[in-house]
């Protein structure tokens, strides 16, 4: 809403100093454009906004301006507490509200506080990438799903969902939203279809709209329990086992498409692969997989599986084999 954009370019100039239109536009996640027309209706609403020109110039406060503006709208408030509960490393699309939110805390400390809890934060932060220059692996979410996810969990209604399954034709379905769980970056969304229990990869949701029917759920719910029933039955169904060495470049790419990981060691190759025992839906499922990988994954086991690949290799190898002279 504008009206939060606007308190938040308030928050953001009162706090930081001075900031230029780009700096603004990135930290509200709009255009310069949007920034500009924003501190045109500050000024007309009466908000002392001032321009400096020049090389390091910006937009600023006049010295000493203050006014209440802290109240949470209804996404900060989630977003504070989704965050300070604690389940899960990301809060489900609510990364913008989480700021916002965050600048009206800080607004309402103390002056002396303010200055105290600026100097801490800078102390304590979580790079992008670790000490080998390894980027944390966080999923990408289609445009527009998350928001229309978190919506049906929160107010409680029905959900169509556009759901691409791996190695398999993307279908529609209707679901009954339980819950959001985010587990190592992975996001899961728990559903009922049909009275029939389903937890979907947020990740593999490519369009979704919330219906106007309420949803058949429970009143109050007990996720932790939830997911922890859901993962021991997931790892208890027949499904194909698969040992495998794998490059440790590509292990969260082997991660993304397996259906669960059974064991993992740091294997004893003098390239130093890892060995993981991983399960796939089927062999099907499992070929698409490690094709994926390109020379990056070796199976070791099933036979089957090994076949399956050397078949597959055999027919590209007969096919570009007139390049090879």
């Amino acid at each position: 809403m504008r009206a939060d954009r606007l308190v938040s370019l308030v928050l953001l100039l009162r706090q930081r100093g001075r900031m230029s239109a780009s700096a603004l536009a990135a930290e509200l996640e709009v255009s310069t454009r949007t920034v500009l027309r924003d501190i045109e209706a500050l000024s007309t609403a009466g908000v002392p906004v001032y321009a400096e020109r020049g090389l390091d110039g910006g937009y600023a406060l006049l010295p000493g301006f203050r006014t209440e503006l802290t109240g949470l709208n209804h996404d900060e408030a989630l977003a504070l507490l989704t965050a300070g509960s604690g389940h899960g490393e990301q809060v489900f699309g609510l990364g913008s509200a989480l700021a916002g939110a965050m600048r009206k805390v800080v607004d309402a400390l103390p002056e002396g506080h303010r200055a105290t809890v600026g100097d801490a934060a800078r102390r304590l932060v979580e790079p992008e990438t670790d000490l080998l220059s390894r980027r944390r692996v966080s999923e990408e979410v289609a445009a527009g799903v998350m928001s229309e996810v978190r919506h049906a969990v929160v107010v409680g209604r029905k959900l169509r969902l556009h759901y691409a399954s791996p190695g398999k034709e993307p279908h529609w379905h209707t679901i009954d939203p339980l819950g959001l769980v985010t587990v190592r970056m992975r996001t899961y969304l728990l559903a009922t279809r049909a009275g029939e229990d389903r937890t979907y990869r947020v990740s593999r949701i490519l369009a979704a709209e919330v219906l106007p029917d309420r949803a058949d759920r429970p009143e109050h719910i007990d996720l932790d329990r939830i997911w922890a029933e859901r993962s021991a039955r997931f790892l208890a169904e027949d499904h194909l086992t698969v040992l495998l060495r794998v490059d440790p470049v590509r292990r969260e790419e082997l991660l993304g498409m397996a259906r669960a990981v059974l064991a993992e060691r740091a294997g004893e190759d003098d390239d130093g692969w890892l060995h993981l025992e991983v399960t796939f839906e089927d062999l099907r499922h499992a070929v698409w997989a490690l094709w994926q990988l390109d020379i990056g994954a070796e199976a070791l086991a099933p036979v089957g599986l090994r076949a399956a690949l050397h078949e597959r290799a055999a027919v590209l190898t007969g096919r570009y084999g007139d390049v090879a002279g």
